[in-house]
């Protein structure tokens, strides 16, 4: 399943409905032109930058820029943007994780906006009579709905590093829910695939199969629900997202999902409570780093893997120069430290609040040594490869038995923003599968996330522990991987994606491609991808699928399937002038969207 890609409303009408940030004046309200915004997938310029899949989204980021707010501000704008624009990839129904680079400090800061489960969940949540439910039935229900997490990200966030209120930040959101923005052939299709669940919650049919059809490509999608939604957050604060009206709306949709008379799927409610609401918190974490070629690279702690696993990562291929290597090297070695970080990842990462999480032995170039021994040029690892113990690093050895990579939904997003004061966000945000849920809260305008369905349904070996099994409160593994590169405590660049267990592997490409092969920073996000996640194949996009290199690989012992499509990543570099230069896919899903506050000739 595939995110909608950005669609298109004026970015006039965008910049009207900011124009009050940083001003007294109301927003202006004029209907969509027929004239998209440019998309372009690379821009350079100075005053700050924003990346994201959208050009919507990425215009009232650059907006709030323009009108004097900071890096939070835009990347807060933008997310609320990509509610309306994106609402099968994210929206205030779901959660993230943002990480930030203040330039005043030089310090990185992260939030864990992670969605929790219910306080009543234990392991078996997802058994009936002792057995898994099948995972389509977990993904299309009340259960595997997690308390949401975007919103209380957006105050945290706020709270701590922004210079202006939600109110303002959520109307540019707010003018596209309410005016519209014209559907692509992307939104149609995610539609079209989603239209059988759909149909089956009157809430989520009425906005997205109105009259029972499908959008029209070129036709205006308005929803004036979301607006009111966010223009009751814009007045009184995310407090009635947690503990007011929008709760109790969440919470009976959850408790008893509102299914259409005579629909025959098996839709189980949920037990989130009012309580689960009123207790979520974010969490500030620490950030994780590594050193890699002389830079700084931070990224998102546990319960995200992608901090360590990317870092781990990076610290078994640090041992070789991958600038000299033939392309086919470098994609054996990138391969195969994949494919041992997935497998660490399996058997120790989890909810640090409920699992001894060894992040920093994870993370030790030790152990990244002990398994980089495992890696030879002439031969390929078997999988599923076991663990090793960062407590106890022995070379090229293992521990316990192999953990299976769970299945993550690869509808998400990822925005990167950057201020002219130097302050930078990436910025990875979700509700799961494509779609969600598949349940809109009646009168609310945005799906309910599927997220709890990142847990294991059940351990793969009862023998052996499984640090993501549900828990009371806890949140579920992810593989967000939000990540910002400094060089002597500036920055150099941030990037991110979307894509599930796939988002470790893009980012770990993009970053190598960038920093080891030279590629400009638009190729890198470009360049075909491969993902290892310790599974007996290793997924090709067809750009090497169809490529004299796959022949190499498979001469010395890979096995391949192919995958369409591969994560979406953005990314903001900083350049020796001080120019900032935002970059973003040019063809998948449907390309993305870079943009400066003043563009360079």
């Amino acid at each position: 399943m595939r995110r909608p890609t950005a669609r298109n409303v004026s970015f006039l009408a965008v910049a009207a409905a900011v124009v009050s940030i940083g001003a007294a004046v109301p927003p202006t309200h004029a209907p969509p032109a027929s004239t998209p915004p440019v998309k372009t997938p690379v821009a350079v310029g100075q005053g700050g930058a924003v990346a994201s899949v959208d050009a919507d989204a990425s215009a009232a980021g650059i907006e709030v820029l323009r009108r004097g707010g900071n890096a939070v501000d835009a990347a807060v704008a933008t997310a609320a943007a990509l509610g309306v624009t994106e609402p099968y990839s994210a929206g205030i129904g779901g959660g993230g994780f943002f990480v930030y680079y203040d330039a005043r400090s030089r310090t990185v800061h992260t939030i864990d906006g992670r969605e929790t489960a219910p306080r009543s969940a234990d392991a078996s949540l997802f058994l009936e009579n002792g057995r898994p439910i099948p995972f389509e039935e977990g993904m299309t229900s009340g259960r595997g709905v997690g308390t949401p997490g975007t919103p209380a990200t957006w105050e945290t966030a706020l709270d701590a590093w922004g210079s202006r209120p939600l109110r303002q930040l959520l109307r540019p959101a707010q003018h596209l829910a309410e005016h519209g923005f014209t559907v692509d052939a992307t939104f149609r299709s995610q539609t079209e695939a989603n239209r059988a669940r759909f149909a089956d919650f009157p809430a989520t049919a009425e906005l997205f199969l109105p009259g029972g059809e499908l959008p029209v490509v070129g036709t205006v999608f308005k929803n004036p629900d979301l607006a009111r939604t966010y223009r009751e957050i814009g007045r009184e604060g995310v407090g009635p997202l947690y503990h007011g009206p929008i709760a109790e709306d969440i919470v009976r949709t959850v408790r008893k999902p509102p299914v259409r008379d005579g629909a025959t799927r098996v839709v189980r409610p949920g037990d989130l409570t009012l309580r689960d609401l009123r207790a979520y918190e974010t969490v500030r974490r620490a950030p994780t780093k590594v050193s890699y070629r002389g830079l700084d690279v931070y990224g998102m702690g546990p319960v995200s893997s992608g901090g360590t696993s990317v870092g781990e990562a990076l610290n078994m291929l640090e041992r070789t120069d991958l600038s000299k290597a033939s392309q086919a090297q470098y994609l054996h070695r990138f391969i195969e430290a994949s494919r041992i970080a997935f497998a660490d990842r399996g058997r120790w990462v989890g909810d640090p609040a409920f699992e001894d999480v060894p992040a920093r032995g994870l993370l030790s170039q030790r152990f990244a040594d002990s398994r980089a021994c495992l890696i030879k040029d002439d031969a390929v690892l078997s999988s599923p490869l076991a663990p090793g113990d960062p407590a106890d690093p022995v070379d090229c050895g293992s521990t316990g038995a192999a953990a299976p990579t769970t299945y993550e939904g690869e509808n998400t997003t990822h925005l990167t923003t950057a201020d002219k004061w130097g302050n930078v966000v990436a910025y990875t945000l979700t509700i799961e599968s494509t779609g969600g849920s598949g349940i809109t809260v009646p009168g609310r305008g945005f799906l309910l996330n599927n997220e709890l369905t990142d847990f294991s349904f059940a351990p793969a070996d009862p023998a052996v522990h499984d640090p993501n099994l549900p828990g009371p409160g806890k949140r579920p593994r992810s593989s967000m991987a939000p990540t910002i590169v400094l060089d002597h405590g500036r920055p150099v660049l941030a990037l991110g994606s979307p894509g599930g267990a796939t988002i470790i592997t893009t980012v770990l490409q993009t970053l190598t491609g960038h920093l080891d092969r030279g590629l400009p920073l638009v190729e890198a996000i470009a360049a075909p991808r491969a993902s290892q996640r310790n599974q007996t194949t290793t997924e090709l996009e067809p750009g090497l699928w169809n490529s004299p290199l796959r022949a190499e690989l498979e001469a010395i012992g890979h096995g391949f399937r192919q995958n369409p499509e591969i994560g979406a990543a953005t990314g903001i570099q900083r350049l020796a002038d001080g120019r900032w230069l935002a970059a973003a896919e040019k063809v998948r899903r449907g390309g993305g969207s870079a943009m400066v506050v003043r563009p360079s000739r």
